[in-house]
């Protein structure tokens, strides 16, 4: 058989198979099943996207009244986490990165921790310490450190006991004040960086809805703003990850953080938007924000208590940043610390040994 011949039997065989599914569709099994349902997005330019980043740049300071949620993920290789009731605070934030917070134990007048950053250096005041009035302590740091060698890891011969598990670690002395400037007050901008466009769509479920709501499970569509730093060497590292919800319009739904090695820092999500401090000029602008730190093993979400009341654009004092230990609990200098434990030499196995026994 020749070429010609072959292709044009294959080309018949093809077109008579056809004809016959056609024919006989009617006869096909087939089963209607629920999807998520694909929600319309809208459209707009690059040039928009980063308008809009900038718009929320306009908040310069910010001093609110607040409640806050407290989520420890350390044990999440348990499959668990711990959830701690909403407890009221106080927040202020100033440009570059200045923060007071201090939260208070829900139901009474008394403060559980307070902690500043000054922009270069943090403190942190655990007041009220655990359950048992334990761990009182005043921890101070400088923000650009990296404290991992001196952070308590789940010790994963407990995981059969989930309680000696959770005991080990609490990700509550992992919060420090400066994670949360960049997401209360987003940075603007800036020419000598480069950004990228691009969209993506995601399945979500709204759990607060019936199971059989047609929206309880959506597909949403986003637009990506990537922000990538030039370096000294002429290589671009991505700094800034943003979300912009397409739905119903465009509306900044999410940043996250990148640190130098491309691993996310902070993933923040920002929550339904509202008026701040009765002032058109801040309209349309989150109520609630929720950061994540992997790293750390915790989120926290920020909701402003009375939004209307919230205070924008105030100066306040630098010394409003450097929270002083009136309380004389016991002192950790985080500096000090890792400068002992890199003069430390590396435990051999016989130290090892011996210390599990101390």
């Amino acid at each position: 058989m020749s070429l010609l011949s072959s292709k044009f039997s294959r080309a018949s065989a093809l077109i008579v198979l056809y004809g016959i599914l056609a024919s006989s569709g009617c006869n096909l099994v087939k089963t209607d099943r629920q999807t998520a349902k694909l929600l319309k997005t809208e459209d707009t330019t690059q040039a928009e996207l980063l308008k809009e980043v900038n718009r929320f740049a306009k908040v310069t300071s910010l001093h609110a009244k607040i409640d806050i949620k407290f989520e420890d993920n350390s044990f999440a290789v348990l499959g668990t986490k711990e959830v701690y009731r909403n407890a009221p605070g106080d927040l202020t934030v100033q440009r570059p990165g200045k923060i007071w917070l201090k939260v208070q134990i829900p139901l009474l007048n008394s403060d559980l921790a307070q902690m500043t950053s000054d922009g270069e250096t943090f403190r942190l005041a655990l007041i009220h310490g655990d359950a048992d009035g334990n761990n009182k302590k005043f921890i101070k740091g400088t923000n650009g450190s990296d404290y991992s060698k001196l952070e308590r890891k789940l010790d994963p011969t407990m995981l059969g006991d989930s309680k000696k598990a959770k005991d080990s670690v609490n990700a509550f002395k992992e919060i420090r004040p400066q994670h949360l400037t960049d997401a209360m007050l987003v940075r603007p901008t800036a020419d000598t960086n480069v950004y990228t466009e691009s969209t993506i769509f995601q399945i979500e479920e709204d759990h607060s809805l019936d199971k059989k709501s047609p929206v309880r499970s959506v597909m949403r569509g986003y637009y990506l703003l990537d922000e990538f730093a030039k370096q000294g060497d002429g290589d671009l590292k991505i700094a800034r990850r943003f979300w912009f919800d397409r739905v119903g319009g465009i509306r900044l739904a999410r940043q996250q953080l990148f640190d130098a090695t491309g691993e996310i820092e902070s993933d923040i999500i920002y929550g339904k938007q509202g008026n701040l401090a009765d002032n058109p000029e801040y309209a349309n602008l989150p109520l609630q924000v929720t950061v994540t730190r992997p790293r750390e093993h915790y989120a926290l979400t920020i909701s402003y208590q009375t939004p209307e009341t919230v205070m924008i654009g105030n100066v306040f004092p630098d010394a409003a940043f450097v929270l002083q230990n009136t309380w004389n609990l016991e002192e950790i200098d985080l500096d000090k610390k890792l400068r002992e434990a890199a003069n430390q030499p590396e435990p051999t196995a016989d130290s090892k040994a011996i210390n599990k026994f101390h």
